[in-house]
């Protein structure tokens, strides 16, 4: 592994074209099962392993990451609810700013309580502009996070907040329909905000297949993330794999 989980994801953009990551639940997993999904994802493809959930219902939340980072020879990376669910054990946290609400807590107070001890854990943090879009669905993260969503046919109001993300220096801008979404962000929108900013482009939610996956690359998609619904069926893991990576 490079220096830091940033640079080795961009080592896996350059290489493969796009990345592929899946978003494992440690609310709706007990621990043995998160070992066995995140190595079963890992041996179908995926490039590095998400954790994180809109709550928290177990104080195991630590343990699980070092039990995983045994298990899988690709980054465990914390995607935190909350600043509670901030660990020494994660290999990176993806540090989310919601910056397509209008909730502090999620634009500075959660990431004001996180930052001191991240700095003590020596956790490396990817800032991380983190846009909710509509999708269908009440979902957990817009229902916890108090959020308006973007709605799907507002282009330009995406892609103003994705580049305000970078002005701010967010290294990546997450676009999301969130767990459980009935769509996934439009493709029509994907390729816009990629076309106004120069930060690789995260697409995650409502992606169940690898024809999705494959669209949301080809609209420009720096990495394509899956969660729940195919995370214990391997052959569509390795079938949306392969798509993300275009058979490199």
């Amino acid at each position: 592994m490079t220096s830091s989980v940033f640079e080795y994801l961009s080592a896996v953009r350059r290489r493969r074209g796009a990345g592929y990551l899946t978003l494992l639940d440690p609310d709706r997993l007990d621990p043995d099962e998160l070992d066995e999904r995140a190595a079963l994802c890992a041996e179908a493809g995926a490039d590095a392993i998400l954790i994180g959930t809109s709550l928290m219902f177990s104080a195991r939340n630590a343990a699980c990451f070092e039990r995983v980072r045994a298990r899988v020879d690709v980054p465990v990376i914390s995607f935190p609810g909350s600043a509670s669910q901030v660990v020494p054990t994660a290999d990176a946290i993806l540090f989310l700013s919601l910056v397509s609400g209008r909730n502090p807590e999620l634009l500075i107070g959660e990431h004001v309580k996180a930052a001191p001890l991240l700095r003590e854990y020596g956790v490396e943090a990817i800032p991380t502009g983190y846009m909710l879009v509509q999708s269908g669905t009440l979902t957990s993260v817009e229902f916890m996070s108090d959020t308006r969503p973007i709605p799907r046919a507002k282009v330009d109001i995406a892609m103003a907040h994705a580049l305000a993300a970078e002005y701010l220096g967010m290294k990546l801008v997450y676009l999301e329909t969130g767990s459980g979404a009935d769509a996934s962000v439009p493709d029509e929108m994907v390729r816009a905000v990629v076309g106004c900013v120069s930060v690789p482009v995260i697409v995650g939610g409502g992606i169940r297949d690898p024809e999705t996956a494959r669209a949301k690359v080809a609209a420009g998609a720096s990495f394509v993330v899956t969660g729940s619904v195919v995370e214990d069926d391997h052959r569509r893991l390795r079938e949306i794999s392969e798509a993300v990576h275009g058979g490199v």
